[in-house]
């Protein structure tokens, strides 16, 4: 990353506060979920019976080091395979859309995700961790969907 972009992040960091807000719910489930940027459907969804369906939910805002976080936390849970994709996805960084990039095409020899139009999809990600995503997760695509109990019927036939 830039030193311009370094000082951007942090500006951001300063300025607009965003709480790390993971929600763990069954820790035998082998299904997580991923609200992208609708932080009001990950509210909604951390005080719903689903939790009772999924290991853990979370959101994701950054095509960079919110995929390096995301990849690894589905990754140290060893026992998940799906993950849930759902929600608005943030129009400037769009991570949803470098997320599935990633799971289709991998990163090129400097990190960058491959096929990506995101501003700065560079990650910190090593080739095992992008290959063990790769093989391991199935990402069920609800991008754009909020509505929780259509989420639900999805997820649930999942385990």
């Amino acid at each position: 990353m830039s030193l311009l972009g370094e000082i951007a992040g942090e500006i951001c960091r300063i300025l607009l506060p965003i709480d790390d807000r993971i929600y763990h719910g069954n820790p035998s489930s082998n299904v997580a979920v991923c609200t992208l940027s609708s932080m009001g459907l990950l509210e909604e969804l951390s005080g719903s019976p689903l939790m009772g369906s999924v290991c853990i939910a979370g959101r994701l805002l950054s095509e960079n080091r919110g995929i390096d976080a995301l990849v690894r936390t589905v990754l140290s849970g060893g026992r998940i395979r799906y993950l849930v994709l759902c929600g608005r996805d943030s129009a400037g960084h769009r991570a949803g859309h470098s997320l599935l990039c990633l799971h289709r095409n991998g990163v090129d020899s400097r990190g960058r995700i491959i096929g990506s139009s995101s501003p700065h999809p560079v990650l910190s990600l090593t080739a095992d961790e992008v290959g063990e995503f790769q093989e391991r997760m199935t990402i069920i695509d609800m991008t754009g969907e909020t509505d929780l109990p259509t989420i639900r019927s999805r997820a649930a036939g999942l385990s």
